[in-house]
């Protein structure tokens, strides 16, 4: 995957370019987790940069699930992913991204751990009036031996802080990636998933 990843010009063909069909140039599948707490974009993410219509499993919240679902600082939130999204990105001739976003309440935990089998990477979403919320993603991302970069998106009116304190804040190590972006923007997605892409690539080189 290595000799895939270093070449020059890491760049999406571009959503629905591709059509239904993978190429037959493409030799490197990938799996990656979308990841982070409920409401934080996941969804909207890869459905943002899927080039082939995502699978979504969302359903219409209930008021017996807010009894088990923390809504805090969640406004307008009407539906909810009970399983998996699913998306997929031609990001080079050889290389295809299929994109995993997994639930993110807690008592979706083994879907979620079931989910992350096989994946190489993950990028986690995060939120910055609400960043406490994604420690645990990031424990469970350690805990299975999954690396990751660190995706704050952006919501309206949410406070804007420098990624150094946004560092701080979420304790990462600074080998951790962390980049800005909006979910419902291709171009700021694909260079979120470029960056852990590239993360993932040095790793592998540094591992070999």
């Amino acid at each position: 995957m290595a000799s895939v990843l270093a070449s020059d010009g890491l760049a999406p063909t571009g959503p629905a370019t591709a059509g239904v069909y993978l190429r037959d140039t493409v030799r490197t599948a990938v799996k990656l987790l979308v990841v982070g707490p409920f409401a934080i974009g996941k969804t909207t993410f890869v459905g943002t940069l899927s080039e082939i219509r995502p699978l979504r499993t969302e359903e219409t919240m209930t008021e017996a699930g807010a009894l088990v679902d923390d809504l805090a600082g969640v406004n307008g939130k009407s539906t909810t992913t009970v399983a998996l999204d699913f998306g997929r990105l031609t990001l080079t001739d050889e290389l295809v991204l299929y994109l995993f976003g997994a639930p993110g309440q807690k008592r979706f935990t083994q879907i979620w751990k079931d989910i992350a089998y096989g994946a190489l990477g993950a990028l986690v979403l995060t939120d910055t009036r609400r960043l406490e919320q994604s420690f645990e993603v990031m424990g469970l991302l350690e805990e299975l031996g999954i690396p990751y970069a660190v995706a704050v998106n952006a919501f309206d009116g949410a406070p804007a802080f420098p990624g150094a304190e946004v560092r701080d804040a979420l304790d990462l190590l600074p080998e951790t990636p962390l980049v800005f972006c909006d979910a419902r923007d291709v171009t700021s997605s694909t260079q979120a998933l470029i960056t852990l892409v590239e993360y993932l690539s040095t790793r592998n080189q540094e591992n070999a």
